[in-house]
């Protein structure tokens, strides 16, 4: 049985009218209600405050209560735990149980394996085995991203490492950065996405993904490449059109020369040069080599910054993230992706307040959007992006299941054109509906729903096994009879009553608007 995708979309998404899309109602779906549903708002604003619904996450709200909830999350009180099958299936990976340090030497090694090898079949054949090595790597570092997404039970915290990774975006495809992009959502990112902002930028700005990505491994004194000083304050902080000039990214990247992803067979000799010997900084796999840092005094935003080293750096950054233009910057961007697409100018102004207050609080930013009264305006009008889509199927369809293999959601999202580690430009992805909901778009999204809702995927067979088939979810559940079908538009209510299949109903309620809008 197939409709018209627009007679269920109607004037939410015109443009889909060419795309056909079915929805059915399962003969299995005849169970009780719950007693007590959640309120409408209650559930809309759970929708949007992680991403989308499992019954723990409910269980806990209903426990808590907003605030209680809201406060938890906010302080990060259950960190990162996970189901015990899921944390097995991540400390399984190579790039989880091997330090970066050492994938980096082995490539290293490699490298120079091959180049020592005459040119012929051999070679060719280790060049493309590195080549496989080094995409593996990176499917682990977007397999354990969504894992995260998936089961983590902070979903705030979630949206948040999504948020950031997308707004200090790397491409996993350059340089070294597939080695070395789960270090970065995991240690760069992570440990900081609720935190100051302030942190958050040292953070990315000493990660080798960074370092990597935007070439100031290859900022030096003499040698200077502006790349990343530019979108450190156009993409990461200031914004565009922001009151800064082409001197101060100048000045920047004078302040960043120096900074770099430190070498991985000995230190600088710095032996000859005691006065600057002190100053060399070594954390991680972050080095800042006093040897080529321009030591000339520099003026920032119209601050003067005296030649001193990587304090300069550290002065940089205070005086960018503390200026009025990045509260705002930031305050509209967190509300562009949870709020709407063009956010009320009122709400980003009380953000940004916050924002300067506190400077830079993340968390306290976070609770001025989540309690105001524009949030509350917006429920049902944020369109998802792919990874919000993917992530938030899996959850309602498995409901807390552990899944054995994660690859199918990494193929999920490269179909819809959102890979994690795969903006090949430094802007991130879109973050309005416009990027996300062509027709295109939501016949593919369909498929998934199908894939997903039928059980037609390999999410539940290890990798390279056979897949087992038969297994599908069950969708008409508490956790739906509590949320979502007390609310469902009219439209929808309709199209599902015309099921024929458990199967059919579970996939066209993930391809419903009713499901794709928080």
């Amino acid at each position: 049985m197939r409709v018209v995708l627009k007679s269920i979309f109607g004037s939410l998404l015109p443009s889909l009218a060419t795309v056909a899309l079915v929805f059915a109602i399962g003969p299995g779906a005849a169970m009780a209600r719950a007693p007590s549903p959640l309120s409408q708002d209650d559930v809309a604003w759970l929708r949007r405050d992680g991403f989308d619904l499992d019954s723990a996450t409910v269980a806990r709200y209903r426990d808590l209560g907003r605030s209680r909830f809201l406060d938890r999350q906010l302080d990060d009180r259950d960190g990162d735990a996970m189901p015990p099958q899921i944390t097995s299936l991540i400390d399984s990976y190579e790039v989880v149980n091997t330090p970066t340090e050492q994938l980096l030497a082995n490539l290293r090694d490699e490298q120079e394996k091959i180049k020592a090898m005459p040119d012929g079949d051999d070679k060719t054949a280790a060049k493309k085995a590195q080549q496989e090595h080094a995409n593996l790597l990176l499917q682990q570092a977007q397999q354990i991203e969504l894992l995260h997404a998936i089961y983590g039970p902070n979903q705030l915290k979630e949206q948040m490492v999504w948020f950031w990774l997308n707004h200090f975006s790397v491409y996993g495809a350059k340089g070294r950065v597939r080695w070395v992009a789960a270090d970065y959502a995991q240690n760069a990112i992570r440990p900081h996405a609720l935190g100051k902002f302030r942190d958050l930028v040292m953070a990315t700005l000493q990660s080798p993904a960074m370092m990597e990505f935007l070439d100031n491994a290859q900022n030096a004194k003499g040698h200077v490449n502006e790349n990343y000083a530019r979108e450190l304050m156009e993409l990461h902080t200031l914004g565009v059109n922001s009151g800064y000039t082409q001197q101060d990214v100048q000045q920047l990247a004078l302040i960043l020369t120096g900074s770099g992803v430190a070498p991985l067979r000995e230190r600088p000799m710095l032996d000859r040069h005691p006065r600057v010997a002190a100053q060399f900084v070594r954390n991680g796999l972050f080095e800042f080599n006093p040897m080529r840092h321009d030591y000339s005094d520099k003026v920032l935003l119209g601050q003067k910054i005296k030649g001193s080293g990587f304090h300069e750096v550290e002065q940089a950054v205070d005086l960018i993230t503390r200026q009025p233009a990045c509260a705002q910057f930031i305050s509209r961007k967190l509300a562009a992706y949870f709020v709407a697409d063009d956010p009320p100018p009122a709400l980003v102004a009380k953000m940004a307040r916050t924002f300067q207050r506190t400077d830079g609080d993340i968390a306290d930013v976070l609770r001025t959007m989540l309690e105001s009264k524009e949030l509350s305006a917006s429920y049902g009008k944020k369109f998802k992006d792919p990874m919000q889509f993917v992530v938030s199927s899996v959850r309602v369809a498995y409901d807390g299941k552990p899944i054995v293999n994660a690859r199918p959601l990494i193929n999920w999202l490269n179909q819809l054109g959102e890979p994690v580690f795969g903006r090949l430009t430094p802007d991130g992805w879109p973050l309005d509906a416009s990027g996300w909901s062509s027709s295109g778009q939501m016949a593919k999204r369909f498929e998934i729903a199908g894939a997903i809702g039928t059980g037609n995927n390999r999410l539940l067979t290890p990798e390279g096994l056979p897949r087992n088939g038969g297994d599908f979810p069950m969708l008409t559940t508490r956790l739906y009879y509590d949320t979502f079908d007390p609310y469902l538009s009219t439209a929808t209510r309709d199209a599902l009553a015309k099921a024929t299949s458990q199967q059919e109903w579970n996939t066209f309620l993930l391809s419903s608007p009713d499901f794709n809008y928080r």
